[in-house]
């Protein structure tokens, strides 16, 4: 996959107004240091036969990041850790790690699980390869803030690092099937 790099190319915001700020600023520091030059003419590497077929161009190539889904909802919260092409290395739930019935509902849960995750990244040995990493939210569960706090944390200090974008993926209904009728109490 290629990029255009260009000197002021703007960092993809979240595509929700969310309390997020934070978060994104951090890893648009991120997206500035990927978006460098070439690689040297000594090297010979896909970047410099690109750029020798066109001096004008500044095209890098850039592998496609690891992608970390969170996934929080009203009684549970998911979390997956993918390869690039989207097979799944990592996938994990608040019951997995023994919270249940209401308690996997709860932002505790949710914090244990993403520190759980990042565990199993340390565990396995997975940094080497996970170069960059998207962030995709799906969701409005007390999971959402929990994870967020953990990536922010001192947990969530090397994987930090390697993310370039955060998405948030939260599915809004337009019309859709038709609700359940109102509960009436009285």
């Amino acid at each position: 996959m290629f990029k255009v790099a260009s000197p002021a190319s703007p960092v993809t915001p979240p595509s929700k107004t969310l309390d997020l700020g934070s978060l994104s600023r951090l890893f648009a520091k991120n997206q500035e240091t990927r978006l460098t030059s070439p690689s040297p003419p000594e090297t010979n590497s896909l970047n410099y036969e690109i750029s020798a077929l066109n001096p004008d161009s500044r095209l890098l190539a850039v592998e496609p990041p690891h992608h970390l889904h969170i996934y929080s909802h009203k009684h549970n919260t998911h979390i997956t850790l993918s390869r690039p092409n989207r097979d799944p290395i990592i996938s994990v739930s608040t019951g997995n790690i023994g919270f249940r019935k209401a308690a996997r509902s709860t932002y505790d849960a949710a914090y244990q699980l993403a520190a759980y995750v990042i565990k199993r990244v340390h565990e396995q040995g997975l940094l080497g390869q996970i170069k960059e990493l998207e962030v995709i939210l799906r969701g409005f569960g007390a999971g959402r803030e929990a994870c967020t706090k953990v990536l922010l944390g001192s947990e969530g200090r090397v994987l930090r690092t390697r993310v370039v974008r955060v998405i948030d993926a939260t599915r809004l209904k337009f019309g859709g099937a038709r609700s359940k009728k109102p509960r009436r109490l009285g």
